[in-house]
């Protein structure tokens, strides 16, 4: 994966996402203007390059022609974007691009047929399929367990984004998930996973509306933990400015930080938006809002240290979970 910066147009441009030999095709994009308050915009090659979601919304899936033109042999090729989010004349922004595997293929390791985009090498997947409103399985294409799961309803504007990830059911108990755009604990939703964790082939869905109503179409982004390459987890928080230190293995290009014991915003860090440390340009998968340096953090060769006393990433006593992408893999990684 990589993260991006460049500056809007409003005209067609080429978004590359690595110097030659280095780069890649991506099968899902993540965008977010970084200096003007528009929504996080997810679009990926399974479901089509015209095809939007927000995760900052409960919106269904949007059909938008001028934002997303082609994912490409090295990026992204971003159009006009009248309606801004992507390419907005005189907007700094950010793309977050992952590679899964090329065209999707059906896949019947579950009960529900899904269509599947599998990356077994970096451990990532983009999933589709139909909801049955009854109990049923979705097959990932991962061959190990994912450690981490995100649906949406593509076509129910009501429903959530249901998260699952490994360390929330070691922390906080057999069900617990939580939501975006909600800023709340986790909860136990047994009726979302049907108290199932994932195995090598399948995630388990149950009955409830944000992963599974009868004859609603549903995209699901799965990781799977790689050794350095990518980590899930939990910390707990000291409530000092010489925060926690988590160990990744790695120096991470991306976190993804959610309180999970209490409300708190999703914060999401990289090294592309701040290049040496500390790394304070945070942006919110659950919010619109421009960036801001509100939850400093240090990303270091082998992992990242909590620099904010803020209870959203380090209150005393707090339990937080986190997703983190490697820059390098740890060999070929260097302090900063």
């Amino acid at each position: 994966m990589n993260a991006t910066t460049y500056t809007g147009t409003g005209a067609v441009q080429d978004v590359i996402n690595g110097v030659a030999g280095q780069s890649f095709q991506p099968d899902f994009t993540w965008f977010k203007s970084r200096n003007a308050v528009n929504e996080h915009i997810w679009v990926d090659s399974v479901r089509g390059v015209n095809q939007d979601l927000f995760s900052s919304t409960t919106n269904a899936e949007a059909t938008v022609t001028d934002r997303v033109l082609s994912f490409n042999s090295n990026g992204v090729t971003v159009g006009v974007d009248a309606s801004r989010g992507v390419n907005y004349a005189g907007q700094t922004q950010v793309v977050w691009q992952w590679k899964a595997g090329g065209a999707a293929v059906s896949n019947t390791a579950g009960s529900i047929t899904s269509q599947v985009s599998a990356n077994t090498t970096s451990g990532f997947s983009v999933v589709t399929y139909t909801g049955t409103g009854s109990n049923a399985t979705v097959g990932h294409g991962l061959g190990v367990a994912p450690s981490m799961v995100i649906v949406k309803s593509r076509s129910d504007a009501s429903t959530y984004w249901c998260v699952y990830q490994s360390a929330m059911w070691a922390t906080s108990g057999a069900n617990y998930t939580m939501l975006l755009p909600d800023t709340g604990a986790a909860a136990s939703r047994p009726t979302l996973f049907n108290s199932t964790q994932p195995t090598s082939s399948v995630f388990s869905i149950g009955t409830n509306g944000g992963v599974n109503n009868s004859g609603s179409t549903y995209v699901a982004y799965c990781w799977s933990q790689i050794a350095g390459y990518s980590a899930f987890g939990s910390y707990t928080g000291n409530g000092s400015t010489d925060g926690p230190f988590v160990y990744l293995g790695f120096r991470p290009r991306f976190v993804l930080i959610k309180r999970s014991d209490s409300t708190g915003n999703w914060i999401l860090e990289d090294t592309s938006r701040s290049t040496y440390n500390v790394t304070a340009a945070a942006l919110y998968p659950n919010l619109s809002n421009a960036e801001d340096t509100a939850y400093p953090i240090d990303i270091i060769s082998n992992g990242f240290k909590i620099r904010s006393t803020d209870s959203s990433d380090n209150a005393n006593g707090g339990t937080f979970i986190y997703a983190a992408f490697a820059e390098n893999p740890f060999k070929y990684s260097l302090a900063r």
